[in-house]
């Protein structure tokens, strides 16, 4: 499933069975290159794979760019879009192609706004305020990524950016530790390492996943491709470092 032309966001509590709930959140970010949305293997079935493990989990349907009314129409944007996202950041196409709309200000809205829901109704889900984090896939970890490093009104407690851009950014003081993943064959992968470096050179906790293969948009993971463990890694990633 997946939706385009989203003009209202929308926020999906996917709650943890009180009997087993941590009172840890994470807001769940769906990718689709900012015109449409995955909500389907990059929102709803990763919200329940968190729930089930006792984490509340609430999937963020964002503002989108608006698309071409007719399938057709929208296929050709959607083919254009990849094309321009697989070429490197640092390669002189890349700084020509346009970017979403605002600066991501419409998204960047929209996590706040979810954010400061999570936060009034906490008593209500069930969550910690001190243990929100945001996880997202492919745009959904840009937006993850912005969020962290342009919000003022959003304190996570960690970022799970998952088959997002690998350029350098600047880290601010206060940024919370990443856990990241990609594969080789993921046509966003360049060999390029700046933003763990970024978070490396700030003395941030950090932690890469480089898969050998399991191409772009794999979700949770598919069969027969080594990406299908990252979940589990991640898992006890927010073990180990107590969340």
């Amino acid at each position: 499933p997946m939706a385009r032309n989203i003009s209202s966001a929308t926020l999906t509590p996917f709650l943890a069975d009180p009997k087993k709930a941590t009172g840890l959140s994470v807001i769940v970010a769906p990718g689709g290159g900012f015109m449409w949305l995955s909500l389907g293997n990059e929102g709803w079935e990763v919200a329940q794979a968190l729930a089930d493990k006792g984490i509340n989990a609430f999937v963020l349907k964002y503002r989108l760019q608006p698309t071409e009314d007719s399938l057709e129409a929208f296929e050709t944007q959607m083919t254009q879009r990849f094309a321009d996202a697989a070429k490197p950041s640092n390669s002189d196409e890349a700084k020509d192609i346009p970017r979403p709309r605002g600066n991501l200000e419409n998204q960047l809205e929209d996590v706040e706004a979810a954010y400061a829901m999570i936060l009034k109704r906490s008593g209500e889900w069930g969550v910690d305020k001190n243990r929100i984090g945001m996880i997202g896939f492919s745009a959904g970890a840009g937006l993850t990524m912005a969020t962290t490093l342009q919000s003022k009104k959003v304190e996570l407690a960690f970022i799970g950016p998952i088959y997002g851009g690998m350029g350098p950014v600047d880290v601010p003081k206060n940024a919370p530790p990443m856990f990241a993943a990609i594969a080789t064959d993921d046509f966003l992968f360049h060999g390029e390492f700046g933003v763990i470096k970024s978070w490396y050179d700030a003395k941030i906790p950090v932690e890469l996943h480089l898969y050998q293969n399991g191409g772009h948009g794999f979700g949770l993971g598919n069969p027969d491709r080594t990406s299908n463990k990252w979940f589990d890694a991640f898992l006890y990633w927010l073990e180990v470092n107590k969340f």
